[in-house]
């Protein structure tokens, strides 16, 4: 036997419980479409070729996979014996190994559960076939894994054929098998659809190996690796497992997540050690986070970069581009877009910052804002080290404050302001005395002077 080894990914069921335009495999789970997940774990055991069955009419499916995956149509939903044949001719080079046949609606499989498969069935017995099993706490709706004495797996009953005794099995079909890549198509080919709904059973290929006498074996695995997907109940289930498994992650990477089920991480979530994470937090796509930064509750980053002792919140937004600098602080109601943050620079309250540079160690008062949209473009704002800008101030871009210039509040600052240099763009005060009373009185009176 060589250690060759492919991967099916069985994509072809429309979803049609799911009532979208998105095909069912590309709804996304952390962040990232469901058949994604299934590629990284196939991908992470050394699966070559990895082909994708999917549906007719499943262009988008098909494009989502390119570069990552082979491409084959199941001209008819014929059943999931059906469905593997596609693969024949990407996988018609492989005279042995293995082939792994997975879903494409089952993110929560890992690569570890995939590779004991596998080394099953490279084992000394070299079994035709390998099964997934699980044991569900409520096993009613499951095919049942039927052992014999030398704990090979005999055949496989699907619950509405399961007498009593079978009934009472606890070991069920998680559906995931590892086959052997020479005699796999000679078993497709041999299954038969004399059945209820006419269709090609995958399972059935346990009975036609035994009957030639080649073994099979079970692998188990928790529940939740085995969880589908077919409706928008069932996607948020698969969500709060995905979020616990990578909160968990992160916690045992030395991350700090004060209230773990308030906080939502993206797939590529990368948190550093002695990250504390404060209740309420979302961390979109693209966030890396460096060790003892404190992200207060309420706050959303996403596409963003902050740097080693930062402060991040409450109900702060960092949206794609922001780069926030080594023991920076970002506040409660501040936005940052586009963004350079220097070191120890700091936007306590209320002040958006788009399309700019901060210099490190700058002080933004509340009510500070780039403006950064003419209504046709982007213009850039550049704020120099150590600047102070009081509060209440528009930055109207494109514009650079010098390093260690001072904008007073209240200001509209539209040209450049040189280094060490005192800004105040106010318009005249003036104070009319008795006008308040005056004003009031018209008011009450109106046409009397």
């Amino acid at each position: 036997m060589t250690d060759r080894l492919a991967a099916v990914v069985l994509a072809a069921g429309m979803g049609t419980r799911m009532k979208s335009e998105l095909p069912k495999v590309l709804h996304p789970v952390a962040g990232k479409p469901m058949i994604d997940w299934v590629l990284d774990a196939a991908g992470s055991i050394g699966a070559d070729p990895v082909v994708v069955v999917t549906a007719p009419g499943q262009d988008a499916v098909r494009k989502a996979v390119a570069g990552r995956a082979a491409s084959a149509v199941q001209e008819q939903p014929l059943g999931t014996g059906d469905a593997v044949k596609p693969a024949r001719q990407a996988l018609a080079p492989m005279t042995d190994g293995t082939v792994i046949v997975l879903y494409g609606d089952t993110p929560m499989i890992t690569a570890a559960t995939l590779s004991r498969m596998v080394e099953a069935r490279r084992g000394p017995d070299a079994p035709a076939v390998v099964v997934l099993g699980f044991e569900p706490a409520d096993p009613a709706l499951y095919g049942r894994l039927v052992l014999g004495a030398d704990h090979s797996l005999e055949r496989i009953v699907e619950a509405r054929d399961a007498g009593p005794v079978e009934r009472e099995i606890r070991l069920c079909n998680g559906g995931v098998m590892a086959i052997d890549a020479a005699v796999l198509f000679g078993m497709l080919d041999a299954i038969g659809n004399a059945n209820v709904k006419g269709e090609y059973y995958l399972t059935d290929i346990v009975g036609i190996a035994r009957e030639r006498d080649r073994r099979c074996a079970v692998v188990t695995c928790s529940p939740i690796e085995t969880m589908g997907v077919d409706s928008r109940a069932g996607l948020a289930a698969a969500e709060a497992a995905m979020q616990a498994r990578l909160r968990a992650a992160a916690m045992d990477d030395g991350v700090t997540l004060v209230a773990p089920e308030t906080v939502f991480l993206c797939h590529d979530t990368r948190l550093g050690r002695d990250v504390t994470v404060h209740p309420h937090v979302v961390f979109g796509p693209g966030v890396t986070v460096a060790d003892g930064v404190e992200i207060r509750s309420f706050s959303h980053l996403e596409g963003a970069t902050v740097a080693t002792g930062a402060i991040v919140g409450p109900y702060a937004r960092l949206r794609p581009g922001a780069d926030i600098g080594a023991g920076a602080h970002i506040g409660n109601f501040v936005e940052i877009k586009n963004a350079t943050v220097g070191p120890g620079a700091k936007a306590n309250h209320l002040t958006y910052v788009g399309d700019a540079r901060v210099g490190a160690g700058a002080n933004l008062g509340a009510g500070t804002i780039t403006c950064n949209y003419d209504g046709f473009a982007k213009h850039r704002t550049d704020i120099g080290a150590g600047a102070f800008i009081g509060s209440n101030s528009a930055l109207v871009a494109p514009v650079a404050i010098g390093d260690g210039a001072i904008v007073g509040a209240g200001s509209t600052v539209t040209r450049d302001v040189p280094a060490d240099a005192l800004a105040v763009v106010r318009g005249e005060d003036r104070i009319v005395p008795g006008g308040a009373a005056r004003f009031r009185s018209r008011r009450a009176n109106p046409g009397k002077d």
